[in-house]
């Protein structure tokens, strides 16, 4: 039996992996700027977006486990960037919302999505191939997780 099937290059996860971890290095001089995580900045992407979620909406949103999210959330919260609060209609729901520092935080990120999509090769990769590569790998996650779901 030949196991061409078991090569690396052959392997659709190992360039998809590889991309995910390249890119994420090249986010880290900017979030050091900001003192963040990169999973951190990927919460208040999120917060940014519409502040005052529970903890589960955030993980789903960032297609995380819970028990993924809360650490994250908590070391936040000793940061200073987010609170974390019980809701007053269902104490079992944490409430997530940013602090001042959190908010003025976004000025200062603001920037990194455009020095990100410069970085990435223009010559291989010009804007509308960015944006065509994005669409198609959401379709992708949409559809594991709907399989996922059917579960």
């Amino acid at each position: 039996m030949s196991y061409e099937q078991l090569k690396l290059e052959n392997q659709l996860c190992f360039p998809l992996y590889a991309v995910s971890h390249l890119i994420t290095r090249r986010y880290k001089p900017h979030l050091d700027k900001l003192d963040i995580t990169y999973p951190q900045y990927l919460v208040l992407l999120v917060l940014w977006e519409k502040d005052g979620l529970t903890v589960n909406e955030i993980a789903g949103k960032l297609i995380l486990n819970t028990n993924t999210v809360t650490p994250l959330l908590k070391r936040m919260e000793a940061l200073g960037i987010i609170r974390r609060q019980r809701s007053g209609a269902d104490e079992r729901k944490v409430i997530i919302g940013l602090s001042e520092k959190g908010k003025k935080m976004r000025e200062a990120a603001a920037d990194i999505p455009r020095k990100m999509a410069m970085g990435l090769v223009p010559e291989i990769l010009n804007p509308e191939a960015l944006i065509d590569m994005k669409e198609k790998l959401y379709r992708i996650i949409n559809r594991l997780l709907d399989e996922e779901k059917k579960k």
